[in-house]
C-alpha cells in the first residue's frame, strides 16, 4: 500500500523569492496574457484613457451642475433669442432657448465622453485581459470612468500594481 504524502510545490525557491505566493496557490508560477512590451503599451494607453476620460467626468459634471442647478448651457455661435444679435462664446439659457442656431458644447461635452468612456472601458479590457486578472478588478478598472475623480486613484493604484507584478514576476511574460 502506499503511504499518502502531502503536496510540496515543485518551484518553492521561486514563489518565495517572488514575493506573491499569498495571492495564489503554491506551485502555481504568475503568468500574464502577454509579453511585457505588450502590458507597457497597454498600461500607457489605460493611463491616457483613465486621465482623458477623467478631465471629461469632471466637465459633465461642471455641466450637469450649470443645467440643472442655473438652468443654463455653453453655447458657440448663433443668435442670441431675445435680441437677434449674433452670439459668440458664452452660457444661456438651457429653457426656453436662449440662442437659436448655435452649437450647444454642453451636448458635445456629454457625447465626447459617452464616446471616451467606451475606449477607455476598452483599455481597461487590454489591460485586465493581459495580466489576467479576476473580474472584480476589471469591474473596479470600469468604475473609474463613472464615479468623479475616481479615474485618477484608482489609474494609480493599478499602474503600481502592473510595476510591481512585472517587477516581481520578470519570467511571466516570457512567452516563446
Amino acid at each position: 500500500m502506499i503511504d499518502p504524502k502531502p503536496a510540496v510545490p515543485s518551484n518553492e525557491s521561486d514563489t518565495s523569492q517572488s514575493g506573491t505566493s499569498a495571492a495564489r496557490p503554491a506551485g502555481k508560477k504568475r503568468r500574464f496574457g502577454g509579453t511585457e512590451a505588450q502590458i507597457r503599451s497597454a498600461l500607457k494607453f489605460y493611463k491616457l484613457m483613465a486621465y482623458l476620460t477623467g478631465i471629461m467626468l469632471l466637465l459633465l459634471c461642471v455641466e450637469l451642475i450649470a443645467r440643472y442647478g442655473f438652468g443654463v448651457s455653453l453655447y458657440a455661435g448663433g443668435t442670441d433669442a431675445l435680441t437677434g444679435r449674433p452670439f459668440g462664446f458664452g452660457l444661456a439659457d438651457s429653457e426656453p432657448k436662449g440662442v437659436i442656431g448655435g452649437v450647444n458644447l454642453s451636448v458635445m461635452v456629454l457625447i465626447v465622453h459617452g464616446w471616451m468612456y467606451v475606449v477607455y472601458l476598452i483599455s481597461d479590457f487590454r489591460l485586465w485581459s493581459l495580466m489576467r486578472w479576476p473580474f472584480t478588478k476589471f469591474i473596479l478598472l470600469a468604475l473609474g470612468g463613472v464615479v468623479p475623480l475616481m479615474s485618477f486613484i484608482v489609474e494609480k493604484k493599478f499602474h503600481a500594481e502592473v510595476e510591481a507584478e512585472l517587477a516581481a514576476n520578470p519570467q511571466a511574460s516570457k512567452r516563446y
